[in-house]
């Protein structure tokens, strides 16, 4: 897993996206801050935080749709496949890889909590610390799935889109849930949705099943990228 992982962190900064998304995230993060702390004059970060959600929908695609449609494209899956390392180890390691970008984003967070602290003279480190549990689970989660996708086809815009479409999806569906009218499927509904579970973290909330359904999600479908691989191994 560890030469995979680190195979795949070289070949995000050996290419322009890991720096593209590292901009997007660093700018947009920036204006945000400006905007609902500096301008506000609030140390409460929940408004950052709640923002951050539609930047890593849509900016996560771009670093998961590579990692295994190049592999088929460029010809490499099958010796990526036949070598000596499990299936969940090439899993984890491009996943890590991926979420160790993710996770240099979020760097951006420290000199802006250094500069609350200093205006503000106190923070709240409890509902600090849910927003960064919060962001690092849907990160997890949402990287898992673009991962899952790219598993699927060769094509890295199609893996892109699909996966923003399905991010998409899992924003919207608490939304939709709304409009409808038997508890069954509204209940199912809710169940699923990302982003209901989500601002419970921004609004300083740990909750325990919330956090178990992210770690649920990350689990299942890196399962079931390994369940595509094994497949496409014997085919």
């Amino acid at each position: 897993m560890t030469a995979i992982f680190k195979r795949e962190l070289k070949a995000y900064f050996y290419s322009p996206m890991a720096y593209i998304y590292l901009t997007v995230f660093f700018f947009i993060s920036g204006f945000l801050f400006l905007m609902s702390n500096l301008a506000m004059k609030t140390s409460n970060m929940s408004y950052v935080f709640s923002g951050v959600f539609t930047i890593i929908m849509i900016m996560l695609p771009l670093l998961t749709m590579r990692l295994f449609s190049d592999e088929k494209k460029l010809k490499t899956e099958q010796g990526l496949l036949t070598a000596p390392v499990s299936l969940s180890g090439i899993v984890f390691g491009k996943f890590f890889a991926a979420f160790c970008v993710f996770l240099t984003g979020m760097l951006v967070y420290i000199p802006y909590l250094f500069t609350l602290n200093k205006l503000a003279g106190k923070i709240a480190v409890p509902s600090i610390i849910c927003n960064f549990v919060g962001l690092i689970l849907l990160g997890g989660a949402f990287i898992s799935i673009g991962l899952f996708i790219s598993s699927l086809t060769e094509f890295q815009i199609v893996a892109a889109i699909l996966t923003f479409i399905v991010n998409l999806f899992l924003y919207m569906i608490d939304m939709l849930a709304s409009s409808v009218s038997i508890d069954a499927v509204k209940k199912a509904m809710t169940a699923i949705g990302f982003y209901n579970r989500y601002t419970e973290f921004t609004q300083g909330i740990l909750n325990v099943t919330s956090v178990v359904f992210f770690l649920s999600v990350i689990f299942i479908f890196n399962f079931l990228t390994v369940r595509i691989l094994e497949k496409r191994r014997w085919s």
